[in-house]
């Protein structure tokens, strides 16, 4: 049967190998499409979202100078946001998208404190993102009076108390090898695990290495976050789940469901799936990262030595990663040195 070839429809096979089709324009919402390409169904629907997609409007108001939203935009294209990297921005950008919605119409040169505690006020019941939403808030306003806009900062000695957490769930021993009873080596849940426990890097870093960052038995990559050059060495453990399950004509070891790079988001979704499935609903691929900074730990590496790997530049956030070290082994490490020089 020769095949159907329509405009702006894309198609692609989910993970259950189901063929997905969705009509994609550019400036416009894609909108799915049902049954196969040539079928009644499909082509009715395909004609009617041709017809019926709403445009996807770009500053579908007119913004007023003087706006919070007119900062924004404004911040958006300086210096300091083109400066971030690639993850915060981002963030910033949906936190400031959402902002520009709700108070986009304010003065933002008579904005006071009292607005902005009411504006916290408003996301009292989720402290986190108050937490992120004052500190996008402090950089429009940075912003404003580096340009002259504003004199005074309104968000100067405002704070957000977040209920003290530990973050994510450390991985124990114990779950490490329940996920690899579950993912045998040879499979790329396998693989993925191995990547993120033998290098400790975030899911940013972990979706981009494939073999051309592989030199003498060693991983080298810039730790995109922080700019840090990182050198690693492959574990054994590491090598093997390489060797049995990373493709060797593709850049990359991690691949999606449609054979192309995970992006860091999409990987860290499908990561925490792979753990359900395996019965460890509560661990995710940054607990992980903080499981391979406790091994190390354990191991007698110093703060200093840990950060090579993880890629760290603040030794009081090493501490935190290694809060989890078994604390018993390193208190009868300890005592061993002692005794030696007795």
């Amino acid at each position: 049967m020769a095949s159907i070839r329509l405009k702006f429809v894309k198609a692609y096979v989910d993970r259950h190998g189901k063929a997905r089709h969705y009509l994609r324009q550019p400036g416009r919402k894609p909108v799915a499409l049902p049954g196969l390409p040539g079928s009644d169904e499909f082509m009715a629907a395909y004609a009617a979202a041709l017809a019926d997609t709403p445009r996807v409007e770009v500053a579908e108001r007119r913004t007023r100078a003087g706006s919070v939203s007119s900062a924004i935009i404004g911040y958006l294209d300086s210096a300091a946001f083109v400066r971030l990297a690639p993850v915060s921005k981002r963030n910033y950008r949906k936190i400031l998208e959402r902002m520009r919605k709700d108070y986009g119409d304010l003065d933002i040169a008579t904005l006071k404190r009292k607005h902005v505690v009411r504006m916290l006020d408003a996301k009292a019941e989720t402290p986190s993102a108050a937490r992120d939403f004052l500190r996008c808030l402090r950089l429009i306003i940075h912003f404003t009076i580096n340009i002259g806009i504003r004199e005074d900062d309104p968000t100067t000695g405002v704070r957000v108390a977040v209920p003290k957490s530990d973050g994510h769930h450390t991985w124990s021993e114990d779950e490490i090898a329940a996920y690899r009873s579950a993912y045998p080596v040879g499979t790329k849940q396998r693989l993925a695990l191995e990547l993120l426990l033998g290098t400790a890097l975030r899911c940013i870093d972990v979706v981009k290495i494939g073999r051309g960052h592989v030199r003498n038995g060693v991983i080298h990559i810039t730790a995109q976050k922080t700019k840090m050059a990182l050198a690693i060495p492959i574990t054994t453990e590491l090598e093997t789940a390489i060797n049995a399950a990373a493709p060797s004509e593709h850049m990359v070891f991690l691949l999606n469901e449609r054979a192309r790079p995970f992006t860091a988001d999409g990987f860290s979704k499908w990561f925490s799936e792979r753990c359900e499935e395996a019965g460890l609903p509560h661990c995710s691929a940054h607990g992980l990262r903080k499981a391979a900074a406790r091994r190390l730990a354990e191991h007698g590496c110093t703060v200093h030595e840990i950060a090579a790997i993880t890629g760290h530049v603040s030794l009081r956030e090493v501490e935190r990663y290694t809060k989890a070290a078994d604390r018993e082994r390193l208190a009868r490490a300890a005592t061993v040195k002692l005794r030696a020089v007795e």
